[in-house]
């Protein structure tokens, strides 16, 4: 997989994309991924890729043409499954968008910025609209890195055990089960009997039921789907 990621500060995706399950899938070929700065494709001498809004209405917007020339220039070196942008008002980002994702081979993320990008740009070059929640955040950075990690450790081979990801809340709209290590008592705090009885079938019929009461307590609204 790989993934093109368009943003006025790269700086903020120097940890996230360069550690852990991102740091050993791109270590294992298995995805690679760039950081683009936008303000290298500015035609203004201080670098410039914001304006100020058509209507007098407040904020600053993120000019169409550096946009246009950096997209225009990575569409010409490969074909592209999607093309990305983080926005508060996109669609709802969850497991199984993440899931469909996963299975892509390139994408672009265009990370938002101070009070929007023209909506030009959202017209005629984006093809999918991501909302990581019904908040806003300072900039689209944090959610691509979200992004990038929810669909890249389900590239198989990108987590050691590949199952692991397959029972991971969501992934059957229900939560996942509650888990246990060592020590099997702790304070008195004691692991559920089943889950030291060895019996598999048992142990499996009581995560599913488990996994039903955690979503009816805590996520109804995925029961109702």
């Amino acid at each position: 997989m790989h993934i093109d990621i368009i943003t006025v500060l790269p700086e903020l995706l120097e940890g996230p994309l360069n550690h852990s399950i991102l740091k050993r899938a791109q270590d294992k070929k298995l995805a690679k991924i760039v950081v683009h700065n936008l303000r290298d494709y500015s035609t203004n001498k201080h670098r410039r890729v914001d304006d100020y809004p058509f209507g007098g209405s407040a904020g600053m917007v993120m000019q169409v043409e550096p946009i246009d020339r950096i997209i225009s220039k990575l569409k010409s070196e490969r074909n592209y499954d999607e093309i990305i942008y983080t926005s508060p008002d996109g669609e709802t980002f969850n497991q199984p968008m993440a899931n469909s994702l996963s299975l892509c081979q390139n994408l672009i993320i265009l990370c938002g910025h101070y009070k929007g990008i023209d909506y030009r740009i959202r017209e005629h070059l984006i093809t999918k609209e991501i909302s990581i929640g019904d908040y806003v955040l300072t900039g689209g950075e944090l959610a691509a890195a979200i992004i990038s990690d929810a669909i890249i450790r389900l590239i198989p081979g990108a987590i050691g055990d590949e199952q692991s990801a397959l029972s991971d809340s969501f992934q059957d709209n229900l939560l996942a089960p509650p888990v246990y290590t060592r020590p099997a008592e702790y304070k008195g705090w004691k692991v559920p009997e089943i889950l030291l009885s060895g019996h598999q079938r048992k142990i499996e019929e009581w995560q599913h039921e488990q996994s039903i009461e955690r979503t009816r307590r805590l996520r109804p609204d995925l029961l109702d789907d």
